[in-house]
């Protein structure tokens, strides 16, 4: 076996890890994805000879090439705002391994994605790398360009805020379920006033980018103006789990076209998010309940 042959194997063999750490550093599937190929290419034009720790080795590659991804999306106003709309945690294909184990530890549904989303780039990287798949601070360092100490205070920032997404009323699926419900049921009846009462006063939707295509506006900022969406268009959005969450789709022959996603904060709705894209919306776990 040449040098080659021996990196694509080693590679090869730690990709279910390196699969969870871009899948949770970039909450998509597909961006994960990309950045295995871009880091099996920086890979490959890599002197590999001095290296003792591959495991290490190629954890930094991946984490870098995130850590660029997540700067350029930050960059381009994308987070959140621009369409990206967080996955939920997937299969790496060891069930049992640590890795996989620390990303079902975590995973409480879309609310918590989305906090994970309003992280910068190098709170994420640091949080995620450390605090889910125990990569020490002095490996770290030299990615997010800090020292040890800066960090760790940078992991520490991100854990105290996924925590407090964690301990909210927006990580319990019960109750989520039951201010959605609540929600849609008042869109249906007209009832605005119900529906200020369960939106935060800065409530937002967005609408990711199909759906500002097809003439949804990108961003709708206040309850008032969240609420009268929603009463305009009841009569044709049924709700739906999506992702274990509940939520709403609008579903012509029952097919869902577009997808409404809450995220709740406070036991209020803080967010909504419209998902129009087609291959998003496949990825997407959705039942579509009676109502």
């Amino acid at each position: 076996m040449d040098d080659a042959d021996w990196l694509a194997e080693c590679f090869e063999a730690h990709r279910p890890r390196l699969r969870a750490v871009a899948d949770r550093m970039l909450g998509s599937g597909a961006e994960a994805d990309d950045a295995l190929q871009e880091a099996w290419m920086r890979l490959s034009r890599s002197d590999t000879s001095a290296v003792q720790n591959m495991s290490g080795w190629l954890t930094t590659i991946v984490a870098r090439v995130c850590l660029d991804l997540l700067r350029s999306r930050q960059s381009r106003r994308e987070q959140l705002a621009g369409g990206h709309l967080p996955e939920p945690v997937r299969d790496t294909g060891d069930s049992d391994g640590p890795e996989q184990q620390a990303l079902l530890a975590d995973s409480v549904g879309l609310a918590l994605l989305v906090v994970m989303d309003t992280l910068t780039p190098a709170e994420r990287l640091t949080f995620v790398l450390h605090d889910m798949f125990d990569v020490p601070f002095d490996q770290i360092a030299p990615i997010v360009d800090r020292s040890p100490a800066a960090a760790r205070q940078l992991a520490s920032r991100a854990r105290r805020r996924v925590r407090a997404a964690g301990s909210g009323p927006g990580s319990d699926p019960a109750r989520q379920r039951e201010v959605v419900t609540a929600f849609l049921a008042a869109s249906r009846r007209g009832d605005f006033a119900v529906l200020i009462a369960l939106l935060d006063p800065d409530v937002a939707l967005r609408t990711d980018r199909e759906g500002v295509r097809l003439g949804a506006p990108e961003e709708i900022l206040g309850a008032q103006a969240v609420a009268g969406v929603f009463v305009e268009y009841a009569g044709g959005v049924r709700p739906a789990l999506i992702n274990g969450l509940a939520g709403a789709v609008w579903a012509p022959s029952g097919r869902p076209r577009v997808a409404y996603v809450f995220t709740l904060g406070g036991g209020m709705i803080t967010d909504v998010h419209r998902v129009a894209n087609r291959k998003r919306l496949a990825e997407l776990n959705v039942v579509i309940l009676d109502g």
